[in-house]
């Protein structure tokens, strides 16, 4: 979708040295924060597939500031792309990104979780914002 609509709105151009630095930094960013979130989640032993049970919380390193340090560093990454590529439309595209994961995605974890984990979710989920 992305390349559809650079295609009917063309983003000016912008120095190729700009947009490959801005967009590696704003891609490693979330790389960064994807390779750590998912050692957390080994290192705590519970499941990386998402559609098996969760078998323990993780509540530090990235998920100290975090809920979901893996879905920011997925929405770091994409934008990275974007300004790697010079393409505002495809930036633009982050907001419904961003929609999709809190209310089709986040949202059902978010029960899963308190169902599962109860207080100790609770707490967590006090503490802790859902983004940064």
């Amino acid at each position: 979708m992305g390349y559809a609509a650079e295609w009917i709105w063309p983003t000016p151009p912008v120095p190729p040295l700009f947009r490959y630095g801005a967009g590696g930094m704003t891609f490693a960013v979330g790389a960064v924060l994807l390779v750590s979130s998912l050692a957390r989640f080994r290192a705590v032993g519970t499941n990386l597939q998402t559609h098996k049970p969760t078998t323990a919380l993780a509540t530090d390193g990235p998920y100290r500031r975090s809920r979901n340090p893996i879905y920011v560093g997925l929405v770091f990454a994409y934008l990275g792309v974007a300004a790697a590529v010079g393409s505002l439309p495809m930036a633009a595209l982050v907001a419904g990104f961003v929609l999709v994961l809190r209310f089709g995605v986040i949202a059902r974890e978010e029960a899963y979780l308190a169902a599962k984990f109860g207080a100790a979710y609770d707490a967590y989920r006090a503490e802790t914002p859902r983004w940064f």
